[in-house]
């Protein structure tokens, strides 16, 4: 091994997905089952948890989103920045999709769909909650489930880590601003006060806390690290479970009412979704990246950090808003899709290295 390559820092650890991430979706029909059944027959239970609320930040959700979120947070390696140029190329197209192009189309599409094509069909009162909580969804680059459709497609490990890295530095500073400019082009009033408090609570702390433990977890060896987080890891997704029995609790009479919208809201980010891939894929060969780079590159700059989106939606606008309700649609088709994206790119493989531009 020669001295570059023992100075890499180490890439996660976790390997193809489990049971509950493969079946996320399943899963999350059941939360929508089990919280309208809930919500209706004992709605006064509900009723007290929402008002468990500080500064408009609920409670019981703010504890749900730090086990949520945290555990994910602990594969990031900030070390791993120090690779960055390494890749540049990747990591540019990487960043261009993250952020100069996915949240303002899906501002566009947010606007062409709930606005224009289903408006007549949905809600008028929900019609702006629907644009913000698309606009929330979009606007921070997935960080814990990357690494899983990375290893899928044989994607470069080092590349991947540092890319959800840098992605989650920018995040800290970029999150606020942009959504805080598509909501008020989008004509929504921005709660500026509420939308620096989820920043903070949901990004700045969760980052800290978790390096913090990530550093306490690897002074006892790496292999001790890999088996945390095989232990930590399933509590994420019971808590983002949790989250969602709560939020369905609170939306169940809606949806019963008009159960549609949820396909309605699942039209934009479907497209988003596979246009975003495609665009990073296609520029990946264009600037002669290796398909292990592209693979990753493109699924970094479709998915979404849907736990963040839900949090900041609920915070923002409550548990009874459009807003929380489009993000979670994005936690329903997160895996199907992206799952789906894992499967072109490692079939177009060939594709992708027939007189692809010179490296």
């Amino acid at each position: 091994m020669n001295a570059t390559s023992e100075a890499l820092p180490s890439a996660p650890g976790p390997g193809p997905m489990g049971v509950f991430e493969r079946y996320l979706t399943v899963w999350v029909l059941l939360c929508i089952a089990v919280g309208i059944a809930l919500g209706q027959s004992v709605p006064g239970v509900f009723q007290s948890i929402g008002r468990m609320e500080v500064a408009q930040v609920n409670l019981p959700v703010g504890l749900l989103i730090w086990i949520m979120v945290i555990p994910m947070l602990l594969k990031v390696d900030f070390g791993a920045l120090g690779q960055v140029r390494r890749h540049w190329r990747g990591i540019g197209v990487t960043l261009f999709v993250n952020w100069a192009v996915k949240p303002f189309s899906m501002a566009l599409l947010a606007w062409l769909f709930v606005r224009q094509v289903f408006a007549s069909w949905l809600p008028a009162e929900q019609l702006d909650g629907y644009v913000a909580g698309l606009i929330l969804l979009a606007a921070a680059p997935c960080t814990a489930m990357v690494f899983v459709w990375s290893r899928l497609t044989g994607g470069d490990p080092m590349f991947t880590l540092s890319q959800v890295a840098l992605n989650d530095t920018i995040m800290v500073f970029a999150f606020a601003p942009i959504v805080g400019l598509l909501l008020g082009l989008s004509a929504i009033t921005v709660p500026w006060a509420t939308l620096l408090i989820s920043v903070l609570l949901y990004i700045v702390i969760p980052v800290l806390l978790a390096q913090l433990w990530r550093r306490a977890m690897l002074r006892r060896g790496q292999a001790a690290f890999d088996a945390a987080l095989e232990r930590i890891g399933p509590l994420s997704i019971a808590a983002l479970l949790l989250t969602l029995v709560l939020l369905f609790a609170f939306q169940g009479q809606a949806i019963l009412q008009q159960p549609q919208v949820i396909a309605m809201l699942a039209v934009p980010i479907l497209i988003q979704v596979i246009f975003n891939a495609g665009l990073a894929y296609w520029l990946n060969r264009q600037v002669g990246e290796r398909h292990n780079i592209a693979g990753p590159s493109a699924l970094i700059g479709a998915s979404n950090f849907f736990e963040l989106a839900v949090a900041a939606a609920i915070s923002l606008f409550g548990f009874h808003s459009g807003a929380a309700l489009a993000t979670v649609v994005g936690v329903l088709i997160e895996v199907p899709v992206m799952l789906l994206v894992v499967r072109v790119v490692n079939r177009s493989r060939g594709w992708y290295g027939r007189t692809r531009p010179a490296a």
